[in-house]
């Protein structure tokens, strides 16, 4: 398992868990949810900030963010 940080652009995976409790509700709130597809379509030169597409929109977050999210890579 990795975390979303650690994912290549154009990458697709799905969310297992997360390390940070408090951050986990946030990030559920805007749809990262256990299950859910994720496709990474835009990541910064030094990798902050990141870009997700998941349930039909795209969502930008920070790396320190996206640590904290742990996820499954499909092949």
């Amino acid at each position: 398992m990795k975390n979303l940080s650690d994912l290549k652009l154009g990458t697709k995976a799905i969310i297992d868990s997360f390390s940070d409790k408090e951050l986990a509700l946030k990030l559920m709130e805007m749809g990262c949810l256990p299950g859910e597809k994720i496709h990474i379509e835009r990541k910064a030169p030094l990798g902050d900030p990141i870009a997700i597409s998941i349930s039909g929109y795209l969502l930008s977050m920070r790396k320190a963010e996206a640590e904290t999210i742990f996820v499954n890579e499909i092949k």
